[in-house]
């Protein structure tokens, strides 16, 4: 162990003199590259004339193999950084072309154009020909705490993300896989934990489910399944109210899964301020969209659930033991396939039918239609958020979201869903979801341009969490 600590140690000094990963140009990814000793001799003057003979000098130790590189071998600690030459991507409209950020202390404490007066004490990254953009945000996404949780944090965070809102799951397994990640054990994106709080009890073991949550310090539901069709029952509606009215003493954020515009509507009527998953059931009207608008709410996205995912391989995260829990792969038989791998569009969860039973795949269709009709009814554009809920190789998800938003947004559309909007929808907008002074430092530097289309947002090559360099691919 002492071996490893000082090898780890002695990487991290070198990276911190020369600015860049030295490393990154040496062994290929998932190769160490082991110290060379050299080869012992016994000593001169053996020879004809020579002084007296020295005994045989000791055969070297050879050191031991460095550990398997790893790319981004996480910093322990925030270093005061300054990234230079950057296109800057602010992520509430704003792009500097070129510019520089300064991180001091794990915030963010400069953003602006051309170059920094000066670098003094500042670790130096040189980011000419990339560009720099908020950490992502999952305002919605299943996590694991089990023998996946380091290959799924680790996709995730190479995908860009650095906030993830646990979607489902038992509150103390989110809770564990958040301390995990912030002692560092794990290596990955910030958990914020949610917990259990169902409809199928009554209003008051529903309310004093929220109460246990919020001892323990949870401060978001998981997804509460509300029936979409043909309309949410009177019991469940009566349950939801008392998990409203105990959250809103408690400080809990009740997330509401809705896939009807119908359920939506409801949960809204009754208090609900946070919508998980667009309606895919039918098309919202433009009244149900301005309700959405007017009382101040937000929908996480997933506006890609009705979509195939068609001739793309994913393959399961590096290091995921098999069977990895949770990931689907896809075989390149250009098939559509639905993210749990099968044919599209019959295995889609709660599939809409025809009248002969068949799959129709109209679950697409609503959801782009619903998205664009929910962001028009507020002039603020508030009312998205950004949301995946698959689990298949992170960086092949964000793509797919990504190409349903852009059919019906605009790149600037774009980085605000899953920018403020989605620190919004969080609870984090103060904190996160823009790369403004006072902000936490997350922030990711991407080799493409992501103002020209989706593409340059999965190239993401450092990602940076609190001022700490968690990924370096270069």
């Amino acid at each position: 162990m002492r071996t490893i600590v000082t090898v780890a140690l002695a990487a991290s000094l070198a990276m911190a003199a020369n600015g860049l990963s030295a490393q990154n140009q040496g062994a290929p990814a998932g190769q160490g590259q082991a110290g060379q000793g050299g080869q012992g001799r016994q000593g001169g003057g053996g020879g004809r004339g020579g002084g007296p003979q020295l005994p045989p000098a000791p055969m070297p130790v050879a050191p031991p193999a460095a550990a398997p590189y790893k790319p981004g071998i996480p910093e322990r600690t925030a270093q005061d950084t300054v990234i230079t030459n950057v296109r800057i991507v602010v992520g509430n409209g704003q792009v500097i072309e070129n510019g520089h950020i300064i991180m001091r202390a794990g915030r963010i404490a400069v953003v602006a154009p051309g170059a920094p007066a000066s670098t003094q004490g500042l670790r130096v990254i040189n980011a000419q020909g990339m560009s720099a953009m908020p950490g992502f945000i999952d305002s919605h996404k299943h996590v694991t705490d089990g023998p996946s949780s380091e290959a799924q944090m680790r996709s995730l965070l190479e995908a860009g993300y650095t906030t993830i809102l646990a979607g489902g799951g038992a509150a103390m397994a989110n809770i564990s896989l958040r301390d995990k990640v912030e002692s560092g054990t794990i290596n990955g994106p910030r958990i914020i934990p949610s917990g259990g709080a169902g409809l199928n009890q009554t209003p008051q073991q529903a309310s004093a489910a929220v109460q246990a949550l919020a001892m323990q310090g949870v401060l978001h539901t998981g997804e509460i399944g509300l029936t979409p069709e043909p309309f949410p029952p009177q019991p469940q509606v009566e349950t939801l109210k008392a998990i409203v009215n105990q959250a809103r003493m408690s400080g809990v954020q009740v997330n509401v899964h809705a896939v009807s515009s119908i359920a939506m509507e409801t949960a809204i009527d009754v208090g609900v301020r946070r919508l998980v998953h667009l309606p895919n059931k039918d098309f919202t009207t433009f009244e149900q969209a301005q309700k959405v608008a007017e009382t101040g709410s937000i929908v996480a996205g997933l506006i890609a659930f009705g979509a195939p995912t068609i001739d793309r391989d994913s393959s399961l995260p590096p290091g995921c033991p098999l069977p990895c829990q949770g990931s689907v792969f896809f075989p390149r038989d250009n098939e559509p396939r639905f993210r749990d791998g099968r044919v599209w569009p019959e295995p889609i969860v709660g599939a809409n039918r025809d009248a002969m039973g068949r799959a129709t795949g109209t679950e697409l269709g609503y959801t782009l239609i619903n998205a664009r009709r929910i962001w028009d009814a507020d002039p603020e554009h508030r009312t998205i958020s950004f949301s995946t809920d698959q689990n298949f190789a992170d960086l092949v998800v964000l793509e797919h979201e990504l190409k349903s938003f852009s059919i019906i947004f605009s790149m600037p559309d774009i980085h605000r869903i899953i920018g403020p909007n989605s620190a919004r929808y969080v609870g984090m907008e103060a904190q996160i979801g823009t790369l403004e002074r006072g902000k936490f430092a997350d922030l990711i530097l991407l080799s493409g341009n992501p103002t020209e289309n989706i593409y340059g947002m999965l190239t993401t090559s450092v990602v940076f969490r609190e001022g700490r360099m968690v990924i370096d691919k270069r």
